[in-house]
């Protein structure tokens, strides 16, 4: 033991307690204790740790060339706080698998940063340091480390700093450097080596023992940023230096003058790609420079980057043999002004919603939007409020014909999404557009019947023929409220719902030959909520769902405005429009789902039902077609009443909501097929639903809510 060791005593070992005993009574010892503040932060960590971890006994540590002993907590608490910050970009499981890696680092002048970096991120469990030479003043413009550290070995030198950030990191030190007679000992000791060496002889006998025992190096020149990755591991035969410097031995350089060595040390860095200041001071060595040069920036950028290649290698992602530079300077030569983000060039009222009327389901009407030939005849202006009916995403899965009498909405089969589990749902909004074109007929005082033919494969036709007899007038009433029915997914202020509405809500659906549950419960919609949230969470996770969703989205100046749901219609303040401009990112979903984490994804949901008066199910019997269809109708004569009653309507589609099988929900997600199927029984079984009925859509209902902008609608 030398006193570049600090010494951790456990007070519940005898001989331990002895030594802390002493150390306090010896004079000059300094007693750091912040225990009490540790066990305060570790217990605010999120997820609250283990209760061994909490209860796990502290520790004193003993710094010999410090005088100091402190008081912290035990190592799996200490490691635990200390790297809490990494998550995720290295994760608590890769943490754990980290503290089995045994790196050496081998030179240290640039490797006294890699090895603190390494130390400093926990990216190994043991660290083996070698290095012959004592610290000079000359070493002090790139080694951290202080004049009253001169004379001392590298080797303690870096083992105290590293000590004293992890003095449970196990380090051992080779202070006589790496000889012919030692490399292969050090070498079959550690999984991977870094080489920071200045030595041509030490840097072939590295790679010599490194390939016998197929052993990774990594080396990292301070200049312009070069970094070489040789894979022994993999490549046993691989030439050393990937073959820059041609066949190249310990027995061929061991006897060669610094002169003789200078072009295998140039092949190795690459004469034409060195940084010209460092190529002009080679032609200045030992005439007006000692040596060539390196600064501490470089020298901390090349601890950096061996720790970021360190961490691909340890955690199996792509890191084959090859050489890159991260040259700061050429990058600074590409200094731009960044492009603007689509969510921060938006208006502060554009952000907030409250720029335009409202529509539907993120669904809007032709506000500002001219129809290819305007509309004269009464029959095509029947067509232009079919047009204006919600459906999912707003991807207006129809066509629209009109004939003289007639009018029909056919479902288009290639407008559909991974949710549209075989088309039900584009069959609900068929359905809707239904409901709106009798009611605009009877606005029109025409009288209508309607018929609905399945036309195979989930296919679905809808015909509406117009009369001159009895016109409805009931629905001809719901025409106004029809013309400027809207989604609205601003929060409300919750309240119960009176009877009266729950009763015109109900009859609403049954008119159409449907069911309507509903629930005001605070402590059901609660439940409701996590659903709906944990519902969110899968979709965002789930590869094809996650990317049809984000298709679905309107962001400023993009090319189809009029389909998809423009951002401004979400209800989003500036920070949650942010958070969703991140969310479209895949390969940040792609992270999450490794990590089976995401449970921010449902904060949307949740808080928008701790602000809703009721929820509501319009369920049908039946799974064909035509029962979504008339499903669709219910939904839209619910939608059109809940808002003459002055409530606000959000429809909401968790990815359950169209799966009834097994093969269905596998179809959704392979992976939470289980789990949304089980979401799903949650949500009927809160509403004493049979899990065997059909839901047409769920429906958020709020009081007060602020209007919301209206989506666009294809051209005819």
């Amino acid at each position: 033991m030398t006193d570049a060791t600090a010494t951790v005593l456990d007070p519940r070992d005898p001989d331990d307690l002895r030594t802390l005993h002493r150390l306090r009574r010896s004079p000059g010892i300094t007693v750091l204790d912040t225990l009490s503040r540790q066990l305060r932060t570790l217990a605010e960590v999120v997820p609250t740790p283990d209760r061994a971890v909490l209860d796990e006994a502290p520790r004193w540590v003993h710094y010999p060339w410090r005088h100091t002993l402190v008081h912290l907590l035990g190592p799996t608490g200490f490691r635990l706080l200390r790297l809490d910050r990494n998550r995720n970009k290295i994760t608590t499981a890769e943490q754990d698998r980290l503290r089995q890696v045994r790196i050496g680092v081998v030179g240290l002048s640039v490797g006294h940063a890699v090895a603190h970096t390494l130390a400093l991120e926990g990216l190994c469990g043991t660290l083996h340091l070698a290095d012959f030479d004592t610290l000079d003043l000359s070493n002090l413009n790139r080694i951290p480390a202080g004049i009253l550290d001169l004379g001392e070995r590298k080797t303690d030198v870096a083992a105290r700093r590293i000590a004293e950030l992890d003095p449970y990191l196990d380090v051992r030190c080779r202070p006589d450097g790496i000889t012919a007679d030692s490399v292969d000992d050090f070498v079959a000791g550690v999984d991977l080596v870094v080489e920071e060496c200045d030595s041509l002889d030490v840097k072939v006998l590295i790679r010599e023992a490194a390939r016998r025992h197929r052993v990774p190096v990594i080396m990292e020149t301070s200049d312009r940023g070069l970094l070489d990755v040789e894979r022994f591991d993999l490549e046993p035969e691989r030439p050393l230096f990937h073959g820059a410097a041609g066949v190249v031995t310990s027995d061929r350089v061991a006897g060669l003058s610094t002169h003789d060595k200078v072009p295998y040390v140039m092949a190795i860095l690459g004469a034409d790609q060195v940084s010209a200041r460092f190529a002009a001071s080679m032609v200045e060595v030992d005439r007006t420079v000692s040596t060539w040069p390196q600064l501490g920036g470089d020298v901390a950028l090349g601890g950096a980057t061996v720790a970021a290649a360190v961490r691909r290698w340890a955690r199996g992602d792509a890191l084959p043999s090859g050489r890159v530079r991260i040259d700061v300077d050429g990058v600074l030569d590409g200094l731009a002004d960044p492009a603007r983000g689509p969510a921060v060039d938006r208006t502060d009222d554009a952000v907030s919603g409250d720029d335009g009327q409202v529509d539907d389901a993120g669904q809007a009407d032709d506000a500002g939007q001219a129809d290819d030939a305007g509309p004269d005849r009464a029959v095509d202006r029947i067509a232009r409020w079919a047009r204006r009916a919600p459906s999912g995403g707003n991807v207006q899965p129809w066509f629209v014909e009109t004939a003289d009498e007639s009018l029909t909405v056919t479902l288009d089969p290639d407008r559909t999404s991974g949710l549209d589990v075989r088309r039900r749902g584009s069959a609900v909004a068929v359905g809707a557009a239904l409901l709106n074109s009798r009611i605009a007929a009877a606005h029109e005082g025409f009288s209508t019947t309607d018929t609905v033919v399945d036309l195979g494969d989930d296919v679905v036709r809808a015909e509406v023929t117009f009369g001159d007899g009895a016109v409805c007038r009931e629905e001809a009433d719901l025409f106004p409220a029809m013309s400027t029915r809207v989604t609205n997914r601003h929060h409300g202020r919750p309240q119960a719902v009176e009877a009266t509405t729950a009763a015109a809500l109900r009859g609403a659906a049954e008119a159409e030959g449907c069911r309507w549950v509903l629930t005001d419960d605070r402590t059901v919609l609660t439940e409701i909520g996590e659903i709906l949230a944990e519902s969110d969470r899968v979709r965002y996770l789930t590869r094809h769902l996650h990317a049809e969703m984000m298709s679905e989205l309107r962001w400023p100046g993009d090319a189809d405005p009029d389909t998809g749901i423009d951002v401004a219609t979400l209800g989003l303040d500036r920070t949650d429009l942010v958070k969703l401009d991140v969310a479209r990112r895949p390969e940040v979903m792609r992270h999450l789902a490794e990590w089976d984490t995401g449970a921010a994804l449902g904060d949307d949901s949740r808080d928008r039902l701790a602000a809703t008066s009721a929820v509501g199910l319009v369920l049908v019997d039946g799974d064909r077609p035509v029962d979504f269809v008339r499903g669709g109708r219910a939904v839209q004569r619910v939608w059109i009443t809940a808002e003459r009653h002055g409530l606000a309507v959000h429809p909401v589609s968790p990815v359950f909501l169209y799966a009834r099988t097994d093969s269905e929900f596998r179809a959704l997600s392979p992976h939470h097929a289980e789990h949304l199927a089980r979401l799903r029984r949650e949500l009927t079984g809160l509403l004493a639903v049979d899990p065997a009925t059909s839901i047409a859509l769920v429906v958020r209902l709020s009081h007060g809510a602020a209007p919301a902008p209206r989506s666009r609608r294809r051209r005819v």
